[in-house]
């Protein structure tokens, strides 16, 4: 991979991580507990209140997974092992990066992943 194109995911990367900074920022209070005081908010509207609440969780589980695929991806530009499967230590191809930049494995090896 050149110099040029190993900048450009860079950038996408960093683009992405401080996207994902921002939205965990932005979704830190749907995490809270929700109360229970029946007084000021019913039950269904506390049980969706909670569903809200377990969506958000999931939702910044996934973000964090993302952040550390992301963070992985940029050490392996430090290493000059970016672009590189790290099953079959093939390159995997740029338009698949250009899709997922922090990708570690190339197709086939995705593949033969997913039937297992």
């Amino acid at each position: 991979m050149t110099p040029v194109q190993l900048e450009h995911f860079r950038q996408l990367l960093e683009a992405q991580r401080q996207e994902l900074l921002a939205s965990k920022e932005a979704a830190k209070d749907s995490t809270k507990p929700v109360t229970l005081d029946q007084a000021s908010v019913g039950r269904l509207s506390r049980m969706d209140a909670m569903q809200g609440q377990a969506m958000a969780i999931e939702a910044q589980r996934r973000r964090e997974i993302q952040l550390q695929r992301i963070h992985s991806a940029l050490a392996r530009i430090q290493k000059d092992d970016y672009g590189l499967c790290t099953a079959c230590e093939e390159e995997i191809a740029i338009r698949r990066l250009e899709t997922d930049p922090a990708a570690t494995l190339c197709i086939a090896c995705a593949v033969r992943q997913e039937k297992r």
